[in-house]
């Protein structure tokens, strides 16, 4: 990656981006379109110069009572995480930050979020990004200010087109405004830890708490390996089950449950701040910031999750369930793909060497060149970041 500071263009306004787009369109200088910059090593942009949004930075419009924010896509994840905090609401995608794990400089962005469909934990409940996203302001690539969406949840004119753009990674259109829904934060929170299961008894246990009427809002495991690294330094392998709502419903549901996967083993109980803590924890993939390998983000069905740690030599942390697995490996890129499609998912390389997105062919490649040549026919954002007929995740 180039260090392209010298030529990073701050436009202030939604106009001043039209500008700036079209200007590189007319020259054929191709942009490389950041938020924080937080997440620049995630595919290797080919550009001469960068068009940064950390001038749109304003809260637009927040009304708590109704759910709904509009920001400007440069505010950053934590002014927001503040704001709505201080009415006692929240981001219900939970959003990751991953730039220690990234190991980059900035602050990640709500329009970096929603570019790259980035969500944490709670998304087995409360869903992921684009599901959050209600309505945008763009820039395509021919220099064109679109609107899609609104304030209103029911809003379906615009859903299709903020779902398009949510995983899209910048290479359709620049976010320069966008609407999402909040919700209330929750008054309690409680996490079961099992302890010592393996793989495929710890996929068991969660599938079941997951089919359980317990709401579960978060459920992981960290086998032995990566639950002995630090901040964890466990002794053996932990399974995590998080259940959030007001205290006395939190504490039945964990009664419940306990009893439930009672077959698992003792379970023991994080509340509050230590509860909060681990999840963190999960969410900004802590055991593997200091690891040197290959890191893999893998989306697979819940319900083989388990099998990626027989299928590839490494070491893993299953989100989701274990519909995502974060794998800290040396296979080689072909063979982790190979393996995962063998699963029925894909495979996202976060650091290291090699392509990061996952090659499309046939049609679903053709139906994506179709859909970048709409937006950005000249291939001026972002151009290489998603590879040969790279698609959104």
């Amino acid at each position: 990656m180039l260090d392209l500071t010298a030529r990073t263009q701050t436009p202030k306004t939604a106009a001043e981006v039209v500008e700036l787009v079209a200007d590189a369109g007319a020259m054929g200088r191709p942009l490389e379109i950041i938020g924080g910059g937080t997440k620049r090593g995630v595919g290797a942009v080919e550009a001469d110069s960068v068009l940064s949004l950390a001038g749109l930075d304003q809260v637009i419009d927040y009304a708590p009572e109704e759910l709904v924010l509009t920001a400007q896509a440069g505010v950053t994840l934590a002014s927001l995480e503040t704001l709505v905090a201080a009415q006692g609401q929240m981001l219900p995608f939970e959003p990751p930050h991953l730039n220690r794990l990234l190991k980059t400089k900035g602050e990640p962005t709500l329009g970096g979020a929603l570019a790259a469909n980035l969500s944490g934990p709670r998304r087995i409940r409360a869903g992921a990004a684009r599901d959050h996203f209600l309505g945008l302001q763009a820039v395509t690539g021919r220099g064109e200010l679109v609107k899609a969406g609104g304030r209103v949840v029911k809003n379906v004119t615009g859903y299709d087109l903020c779902k398009l753009i949510a995983g899209s990674w910048g290479t359709l259109a620049v976010l320069t405004e966008v609407t999402i829904k909040v919700l209330p934060a929750a008054r309690a929170e409680r996490t079961l830890l099992f302890f010592g299961l393996d793989d495929g008894r710890a996929n068991a246990a969660m599938v079941q708490a997951m089919n359980a009427p317990a709401e579960v809002s978060g459920a992981a495991h960290l086998p032995h390996a990566v639950a002995a690294r630090a901040p964890l330094n466990g002794r053996m392998a932990v399974t995590a089950l998080r259940l959030e709502g007001f205290e006395a419903s939190v504490a039945a549901r964990a009664d419940h449950l306990a009893a439930a996967l009672k077959g698992f083993g003792p379970s023991e109980t994080l509340d509050g701040r230590r509860s909060r803590d681990f999840w963190l924890q999960v969410r900004e993939v802590e055991a593997f910031h200091n690891n040197p390998r290959r890191l893999w983000r893998l989306c697979v069905p819940p319900s083989v999750g388990w099998k990626v740690g027989q299928a590839l030599a490494g070491e893993a942390i299953y989100d989701w369930g274990g519909g995502l697995v974060w794998l800290a490996s040396d296979a080689e890129p072909a063979a982790v793909r190979s393996a995962i499609r063998a699963l029925g998912g894909h495979a996202t390389l976060y650091r290291g060497d090699g392509p990061t997105f996952e090659p499309l062919a046939g049609p679903l490649a053709a139906l994506t060149a179709r859909v970048k040549a709409a937006f950005d026919p000249k291939g001026v954002l972002n151009p290489g970041r998603m590879g040969p007929g790279g698609a959104t995740v």
